[in-house]
């Protein structure tokens, strides 16, 4: 049975401290119900004794120390996978905001799943067509394989992300291709091209969507990757398609990895992120590739601004985690002119 608890001692920002607590895990659900009744939902980021640190997905005004509830959920945070989210575009936490339908979910999985086992791993083989002919050409994209592509200040890679997501396909009649596109810390202009593209060219049919704000909390920009490799998950490897996760921009990411650990008082590491980024970026990346006895693949695509250079943290992880000389970087296909519809 859920217990409540009334024994918040401190609230800072988004930030709520809980003491007196039993049971309670690491990044746990929690739900907070305010004196007027409304519900908000955070997660559990820190644990010590008796006492847990909640980050809200909200912000807290409201919030009343003495009176506010608070519940935790004894689960993670999961999403309802369906074959129905195809076509659809949700929010960072899976919640749709096309005003269409909630999803009826064949079943609900934690996001933080777990990296394939190198061992059940299949070697990455066979051609995706991305429709960029510096890629296809010269570092070609094959199903399983994890490909990414370093930006700078001031380049539209937004509109390269959009494209190799309307255009790329796999090759075969048989074959079932979905994009999966996971779209963090963007603006309200940038997520209207994209759901406005994808519709407008049809790729919305096979694409699911998760766009991420600017202006939505950090903590839940770190959930949306994991979002769209669960969906990505079941899609390739419960109905046998073969998925391109699209994950744009991954610098937004790695800075709201370094704000909630600088709100949790951690050592910092380099440039103010969190020594443990490399691992955390690792945990998603493992997530692609191809299962043994599997039909299905998931093939990563991952966009990152290395405004601060090639030693900046988020550029030089995502470096170090791919196979070497397997990314790209979008000043040379700029300068090739290869950022246009085929």
């Amino acid at each position: 049975m859920l217990k409540e608890y009334l024994t918040i001692r401190e609230i800072a920002g988004p930030l709520v401290l809980v003491e007196e607590v039993e049971g309670v895990k690491y990044e746990e659900l929690v739900e907070l119900q305010l004196p007027n009744g409304e519900r908000r939902r955070g997660k559990v980021l820190e644990v010590d004794g008796d006492k847990a640190l909640v980050q809200l997905f909200e912000e807290a005004t409201g919030v009343d120390v003495f009176q506010s509830r608070v519940t935790f959920l004894g689960k993670g945070i999961e999403l309802g996978v369906s074959e129905d989210m195809l076509g659809r575009v949700f929010d960072g936490l899976g919640r749709p905001i096309d005003k269409g339908p909630d999803i009826l979910p064949e079943k609900r999985v934690d996001i933080n799943g777990n990296p394939i086992n190198p061992y059940a791993r299949e070697y990455p083989s066979e051609f995706i067509q991305t429709g960029i002919s510096a890629i296809d050409g010269l570092n070609t994209c094959v199903r399983g394989q994890k490909l990414p592509i370093f930006s700078g200040f001031g380049l539209p890679h937004n509109r390269l992300a959009a494209q190799i997501a309307r255009q790329a396909k796999v090759l075969g009649k048989e074959e079932v291709f979905a994009v999966v596109f996971s779209a963090m810390g963007i603006t309200f202009e940038e997520a209207d091209f994209f759901t406005s593209d994808f519709r407008q060219t049809g790729a919305i049919e096979r694409a699911v969507l998760f766009l991420n704000l600017a202006d939505d909390p950090a903590i839940e920009r770190i959930a949306t990757p994991r979002m769209a490799f669960t969906a990505a998950e079941y899609l390739a490897f419960e109905k046998d398609m073969h998925v391109l996760v699209i994950l744009t921009d991954m610098t937004n990411y790695c800075e709201a990895l370094r704000e909630v650990s600088a709100a949790r008082k951690e050592v910092p590491g380099r440039r103010g992120y969190p020594g443990y980024l490399y691992t955390d970026l690792a945990s998603l990346y493992e997530r692609a590739g191809r299962i043994k006895g599997k039909r299905g693949s998931i093939n990563a695509h991952s966009y990152s601004d290395h405004a601060g250079g090639r030693q900046d943290p988020p550029h030089s992880g995502s470096h170090r985690l791919y196979h070497r000389g397997s990314g790209h970087s979008f000043k040379s296909l700029a300068q090739k002119r290869c950022v246009t519809s085929h």
